[in-house]
């Protein structure tokens, strides 16, 4: 287990260069934005308008902040995603256009070659005490909003909003929270 500052996530350029990413997590740990195995990062999105394409990439948008947007992914219809939407999970090498709703948002993307890794994104809400039972996987587990504690398998430590818990292998295990925090847990399995 290692836990991931806020303050030492990597800002790099989006790839379209309209924006910027901030990478929280990525495999393997010296990849580009072009040759990566699996990336997870937080983005802001200020404008309308299309996504970068990443061939053979699948991804999962949340909206962290802000008040939402419309994602037009080629081939379905158009989607309104807000903090309240279940994460979307579609393929990042089809046109995807963004149309904001009212102002900038924040989201974070999970993204996973599609060869070989498949990856899940759940948001889980922390008032008190809660146990989250953790894949046989490799987990990230992100600290949005708020701040908490945790302890697994004697371990312990402490999360605010921007740290991250970077599992590298679960096996099936339990995580123990307690604190008040929006969490989400990105679980990346190979296929």
């Amino acid at each position: 287990m290692r836990i991931l500052r806020a303050g030492d996530h990597k800002r790099m350029p989006w790839k379209n260069g309209k924006g910027e990413t901030v990478e929280i997590a990525v495999f393997p740990a010296d990849a580009s934005i072009d040759d990566f195995d699996w990336r997870i990062s937080m983005a802001t999105v200020a404008e309308d308008g299309p996504f970068s394409i990443f061939p053979g990439i699948d991804r999962t948008l949340a909206i962290l902040d802000g008040n939402g947007m419309v994602l037009e992914v080629e081939g379905s219809a158009p989607v309104l995603l807000t903090t309240a939407s279940d994460p979307l999970a579609f393929p990042a090498d089809v046109s995807v256009t963004a149309r904001l709703q009212d102002g900038s948002i924040t989201d974070l993307n999970v993204m996973t070659r599609r060869v070989g890794l498949a990856h899940r994104l759940i948001r889980i809400d922390v008032d008190g005490g809660k146990n989250v039972p953790l894949p046989p996987a490799t987990c990230l587990f992100l600290c949005d909003q708020g701040a908490l504690s945790f302890r697994k398998d004697g371990e312990t430590g402490a999360l605010a909003a921007g740290d991250a818990l970077l599992i590298e292998d679960a096996t099936a295990t339990v995580l123990e929270i307690d604190g008040e925090a929006r969490c989400y847990l990105a679980s990346i399995t190979t296929s």
